[in-house]
């Protein structure tokens, strides 16, 4: 048979196929399960969780967060957060200001949106979008019990589906933290389903390590290995399993004095190539900031300096991960 110009001879095939393969240890592999992995990058951009800084207006929360050395913040644009979401117009573009001032990257915010048919969640991404904000988290999702897991998980893969186009027409990526207990997501493999529903560019996963752990014990890796193609940006923390009044619970630690092995961890996500923004959190006990309380019973000093404590130690453990 006469071959056509887009016809390739059998031996011809055989070379070129040959060649190709001998490169993938050279270029990476990439295929439609792992569609987006980003470029590796030996730097990594980390936020502080404004949650812990809620004592705080806009102009000390930047300036605190500046010289104790982040690279931005991840502002809380939800209820009872830093920025109302009823007042987004008005705060969010004060907030920014704020950050800009003391050279604080507004990239990342932690939301309560996932409906795009709600009028005030759409206001919270379009004003986002216009500030130059990236990423940011969406709402928490359950499983009703008058539907199967399963019923649940089609009906949110098509809302994560229009809520990407939303997000593409936006230039934003809404990140899904896998968050411990009865939350959509805790197991990390039932994410699956719902995320494969996208187009995976403008949503997917915030990967948070320490409710992994809680929830995945030591498989975590496995269910890392498994979402790894989602993941859109990562939380940082600690725990170690304790006995609170009798019954066995995480408790929340400083980093490195729990159950997290982040060398491990961090030499994974280099391994897939997984350089996303960083939001990093502080969940025990800061006399109230741990809660977003707007009053501390510890100097903010102090606060101050378990904050700076943790963020160093993250990205020492960081360089020194292979």
């Amino acid at each position: 048979m006469k071959k056509g110009p887009t016809q390739l001879s059998r031996r011809h095939f055989v070379k070129v196929s040959s060649t190709a393969l001998g490169a993938v240890p050279l270029l990476g592999f990439k295929s439609s399960l792992y569609p987006s992995l980003p470029a590796v990058d030996e730097n990594i951009s980390i936020s502080l969780f404004s949650k812990h800084l809620q004592f705080l207006n806009y102009e000390d929360m930047s300036e605190a967060a500046a010289e104790m050395g982040f690279d931005g913040l991840d502002l809380t644009v939800r209820p009872k957060g830093h920025v109302l979401p009823e007042r987004v117009v008005d705060d969010l573009p004060k907030a920014v200001a704020a950050m800009k001032k003391y050279g604080i990257k507004p990239g990342m915010m932690t939301t309560n949106v996932w409906d795009v048919n709600n009028t005030e969640q759409k206001t919270v991404l379009e004003t986002a979008s216009t500030l130059g904000l990236t990423h940011y988290r969406t709402d928490w999702l359950t499983y009703p019990e008058e539907r199967t897991i399963t019923e649940s998980q089609a009906i949110y893969g098509q809302q994560a589906k229009k809520l990407e186009l939303l997000n593409a027409d936006l230039g934003l990526i809404g990140c899904y933290q896998n968050h411990a207990g009865d939350h959509v997501g805790a197991p990390i493999w039932d994410l699956l389903p719902i995320l494969s529903a996208t187009n995976n560019e403008h949503i997917g996963c915030q990967y948070d390590i320490r409710h992994a752990v809680v929830e995945g014990g030591s498989c975590w890796e496995l269910g890392l290995r498994r979402i790894r193609p989602y993941v859109k940006s990562i939380v940082i923390k600690d725990f170690k399993w304790g006995l609170v009044n009798g019954k066995w619970q995480p408790v929340n630690t400083p980093l490195g004095e729990g159950m997290v092995d982040f060398k491990r961890y961090f030499s994974l996500l280099k391994k897939f190539k997984i350089n996303v923004p960083v939001s990093l959190h502080f969940e025990y006990d800061l006399g109230g900031a741990e809660h977003g309380a707007s009053h501390l019973t510890i100097d903010k000093n102090e606060l101050f300096g378990k904050m700076k404590k943790d963020l160093v130690y993250l990205k020492e453990t960081w360089d020194k991960s292979e």
